[in-house]
């Protein structure tokens, strides 16, 4: 608090208050004197005292208090008494200035930066008194306001020292508390020192122990590199101390050993890369925890953050931690690259592997078909027919083919497959592993198909399948359908695979249906209806409820199939076709029938038949025929022995074919036929070509009753091109043929013969098919289906019918032994029979009146054809229906051969 505003006012120290006469001001001396008049102190004795008994530390009150002493109001009050001085004695303040002077100058020589106002006004006083005692009274008010001024200025100095005194005692409490903060803190940190000393150990050993960190990672990271750099030189160092000739190198030992290990592990590649990973996480994380303060589980962390990420190395601060980061970051890098190689290169593979079809099929119950042939589309067709009825089924196909190719050419395939799903794989049927991988132990039926080509080869490969089949340690659930080629390789085959086996000999059934249907026209579609699964075909099942049943009941107990025959529990599960009227059905018997479905048939009561007797009781008489066999196959000696066997005596059969008559003469001998022993036919060779027109215009073709055209042994490997030449054959027969009928015959015999002109060629060939049967074996289906729609062969037998019968074995396999009756030698077989054996024109029957009167012949009636139809029809139904019947007429029967 300042104290000039509780001083109030005081006159200002100058010259003027000491010297009020101008003629002072005016003298010279009093100029001269006076030219400093600032040393002068501007502070009392008073005052100057108070401030020395005080003591106080500071200063810069007192020099305010005597500064504040001068007022203007002072001035105005001393400049009235300076002027009533100065004109009452003049004389007397002339003198007195130097004196004054010299009171002065002494004053301010011994009391510097002082004001010494107030004493040398009372020496002035003391002298105005003695020298004018009337001036004593004035002196006395000049004394008391002096007074009255230091009494104010020490109340005021004294009111000062107690505000001060107070601010020490808050600054002495203030340095108090300072010092105990002090003495806190400095035990404080007494204490830390004291914690610290074990602190700075531990951070000695924790640096001794980063620094060993960063030396093992280095150390390890560089014994790789000086491994792969000098184990060369450790390999020739031991071979030169050894004294061995080593043929390999260390080197390359070493590299075998890892392809070795790569190659025969199958997660060698995943695990060497997380191997790679945990190390450089493991060397990473030793080298941070090296150059950081961070602890070994941290940097070990950092470490695999900077493996993941590699952009995760930017906020690292400092030389040593930038480097390490770096180095992880780009081994990190390294590994990432790898397992996207890794993971690019399984999937490939994998997407390979399925591409290629080399994954298992986790199948069961399924039909296995190993191989490729042009059968397989027929195969599958049928099969797929056949699963229609169960909503589909699965059928595997394994072959020696790309997977790819297999299903693009299945999806050529112009049929529908109705819910069958087809799946193709690539592998050999010889390889035991590619056979697991297709679950053949888990197959309901596995069929093999011969490959196109050398005949001999064919089965030789189809036998070493079977052998690998019957390797299989799990077992088969199914049965095997082989296709052979060759007679002669049946009974090795059955041999080898015992009751496992079912063959069909493809080469067999076709010649033996040709010769069928040479002696019988129209035979051929009866065996494609009932070999198809599309019409009826055979099935065989247990009915209970029909035991004790003779067997004349049982033919006419079913409306919807036909019974042909009986499986004899009694004779071991044989099969008898066509058995007597009194055999009566034991438990455990079960019935052949021919019916559209396996299950669209069922026993019912037996219906009211009326008998009526029959007609004719006579078998027809046999005719000699006479055949021509144009071109040669490999089992022509199976067929020979065939026909002698069908025909009836002194028929002929003609051989037309390129192979010379002693070489022709040898190939039989030596495949088994002895023409000495020919009882109905006697053979007539002619040597030619059966594509060139003059070699064929040498024989008698319209004399023919029936002509076989078979695909030539040379062109057999080919279907393309076997086709080809039957098909020429074929059509130069048919023109031949209509040159040489005569006009009036071929104008008698324009009937119904479809929408052919009679003057073109085709229409001229259709006169001609009338006069004689041509029977065709066309290996490719496509072509078969052009000749069916132009009439000019009677029929086409095909690889199809073969593809039918491999189809219904595979389903069921008892079926087999009903072929092999229905095409042996002996036994039961096809015919069709003219309707004048059961019937009058125009007599009304109806279908189970017909099979009551077949029965008293030993035949079964398995359906009919119209006359004026081209197709027969079996199973027919509404069985009990009457109907008219006409002469024209024929049926279609099972009865023993003639």
């Amino acid at each position: 608090m300042s104290l000039d505003s509780e001083a109030g006012p005081s006159p200002p120290c100058s010259r003027d208050w000491f010297f009020p006469s101008p003629t002072f001001i005016h003298a010279p001396a009093a100029s001269k004197t006076l030219t400093n008049p600032r040393r002068f102190s501007t502070a009392s004795r008073i005052s100057k005292s108070f401030i020395s008994a005080s003591r106080s530390p500071k200063p810069s009150p007192v020099n305010s208090f005597s500064t504040s002493t001068s007022s203007p109001r002072r001035d105005t009050k001393y400049a009235g008494i300076r002027r009533r001085v100065v004109f009452d004695r003049p004389t007397e303040r002339l003198q007195k200035p130097d004196g004054l002077d010299n009171v002065s100058g002494t004053q301010s020589e011994n009391v510097p930066d002082a004001c010494d106002g107030i004493a040398v006004g009372k020496a002035s006083s003391k002298m105005r008194f003695i020298a004018y005692p009337t001036d004593r009274i004035k002196f006395r008010w000049q004394m008391a306001f002096s007074v009255a001024l230091l009494i104010i200025a020490f109340s005021s100095l004294l009111q000062k020292n107690l505000s001060f005194h107070s601010q020490v005692n808050d600054l002495r409490d203030q340095v108090v508390n300072l010092n105990m903060k002090l003495r806190a803190c400095t035990l404080l940190d007494s204490m830390d020192d004291i914690n610290s000393i074990p602190q700075q150990s531990d951070q000695l050993h924790n640096k001794s122990l980063k620094n060993s960190a960063l030396i093992v990672s280095l150390a390890l990271l560089s014994i790789p590199i000086l491994v792969l750099k000098y184990v060369d030189y450790v390999s020739n160092s031991r071979r030169s101390t050894d004294n061995i000739l080593e043929e390999v190198s260390l080197h390359k030992q070493l590299a075998y050993r890892v392809d070795v290990f790569l190659s025969v592990h199958p997660y060698a590649k995943p695990l060497a890369l997380l191997v790679a990973t945990l190390l450089l996480i493991c060397l990473g994380g030793l080298a941070l925890f090296g150059v950081t303060d961070d602890n070994l589980a941290d940097c070990l962390w950092l470490s695999w953050t900077y493996v993941a990420d590699s952009g995760n190395h930017a906020n690292s601060e400092g030389m040593g931690p930038r480097l390490v980061s770096v180095s992880i970051s780009f081994g990190g890098m390294l590994i990432f690259a790898m397992m996207l190689g890794l993971v690019s290169d399984s999937i490939s593979e994998k997407l390979d592997s399925l591409r290629k079809g080399r994954s298992e099929v986790v199948e069961q119950n399924h039909t296995l078909i190993l191989g490729w042939s042009d059968k397989l589309g027929s195969l599958l067709n049928q099969l797929s027919i056949a699963n229609e009825s169960l909503g589909g089924g699965i059928i595997v196909v394994m072959a020696e083919r790309d997977k790819e190719e297999m299903e693009l050419d299945i999806g050529k395939m112009e049929f529908d497959f109705k819910g069958t799903s087809v799946i193709c794989r690539s592998g050999s049927p010889l390889i035991l592993a590619d056979l697991k991988k297709v679950s053949v132990s888990k197959a309901r039926a596995i069929i093999i198909l011969a490959e196109d080509g050398n005949a001999d080869q064919s089965d030789a490969r189809a036998l070493r399948t079977v052998l690998s089949l019957t390797g299989v340690k799990e077992g088969l659930r199914g049965h095997i359908v082989v296709e052979l080629s060759d007679l002669d390789n049946e009974v090795l085959v059955k041999l080898v695979g015992g009751d496992l086996v079912e063959t069909v000999v493809a080469h067999d059934v076709i010649g033996r249906l040709m010769i069928q249907c040479a002696r019988q026209p129209g035979l051929a579609q009866i065996w494609e209806d009932i070999l198809g699964f599309e019409n009826c075909e055979f099935y065989i099942k247990r009915w209970p409820q029909l035991d004790g049943m003779a067997f004349e009941d049982v033919l006419i107990s079913f409306p919807d199939a036909i019974p042909c025959g009986i499986k004899a529990a009694s004779h071991g599960g044989k099969i008898i076709l066509n058995p007597d009227d009194s055999y009566i059905l034991q438990e455990g018997d079960e019935v052949l029938v021919i019916a559209e479905d396996d299950d669209s048939y069922s026993p019912t009561t037996v219906p009211m038949v009326n008998e009526a007797s029959l007609i004719h009781i006579y078998r027809p008489e046999r005719k000699p025929m006479k055949i021509l066999l144009c071109g040669w196959r490999r089992d022509i000696d199976d067929m020979i022995v065939v026909l002698d066997a069908f025909l009836a005596p002194e028929s002929e059969l003609w051989m037309f074919n390129e192979v010379a008559e002693k070489e022709r003469e040898k190939k039989l001998i030596d495949g088994g036929l002895d023409v000495n022993r020919l009882v109905n036919i006697s053979l007539v060779n002619r040597e030619g070509n059966a594509v060139i027109r003059r070699h064929l215009e040498s024989l008698p073709l319209e004399s023919f009753d029936s002509i076989l055209i078979l695909a030539d042994e040379s062109v057999e490997d080919s279907a393309i091109q076997a086709d080809s030449r039957s098909l020429a054959t074929l059509l130069l027969i048919r023109d031949i043929q209509a040159k040489r009928l005569p006009y009036r015959e071929t104008m008698v015999q324009q009937v119904y013969r479809g929408s052919f002109s009679q003057g073109s060629w085709i229409g001229e060939m259709q006169q001609a098919s009338d006069k004689t049967v041509i029977i065709s074996e066309i290996l490719d289906p496509r072509t078969k289906n052009l000749l069916s729609m132009s009439k000019i062969s009677d029929y086409v037998l095909s690889n199809e019918l073969v593809s039918m019968a491999l189809a219904m074995v595979a389903e069921d396999r008892q079926i087999n032994d009903v072929l092999e009756e229905l095409f042996a030698e002996e036994g039961n077989e096809m015919h069709i029979r003219q309707a004048d054996l059961y019937l009058r024109e125009g007599e009304e029957l109806s279908f189970y009146e017909i099979v009551l009167r077949a029965r008293q012949r030993r035949e079964i009636v398995i359906g009919y054809r119209l006359g004026n139809t081209e197709r027969a029809v079996i199973n027919p139904p509404a069985k009990n229906e009457q109907r008219k019947w006409s002469i024209a007429d024929v049926f279609v029967v099972i009865a023993e051969k003639e």
